[in-house]
């Protein structure tokens, strides 16, 4: 099961690398998860800094103290350099 799981591993990479800066966008669910990625969405990249939308404040402070995980997994997915990642709440539908 381990060899399984480095070998998606391996060309899920590869894939985002492809994409350069919409790599990150792509990564995104991979490096969360699905339930993390179900209730957020990338909706901006520059210069290093990843912006993703959050449902609501406890979801931002949750999520935060995630950032230098979800850095170092993008990092090594992407082929673009990420730095930091910003969580910003949401207001759809107000």
């Amino acid at each position: 099961m381990q060899h399984v799981r480095a070998t998606l591993k391996k060309i899920s990479a590869e894939m985002v690398r492809g994409e350069g800066s919409d790599g990150a966008a792509l990564a995104w669910p991979l490096v969360c998860g699905g339930k993390i990625a179900q209730r957020t969405s990338v909706v901006a990249f520059a210069d290093g800094v990843l912006t993703v939308d959050v449902p609501d404040e406890a979801w931002r402070l949750q999520l935060q103290s995630f950032i230098p995980q979800y850095v170092a997994a993008l990092n090594q997915m992407c082929s673009e350099p990420i730095t930091s990642i910003e969580f910003q709440v949401t207001h759809r539908g107000r």
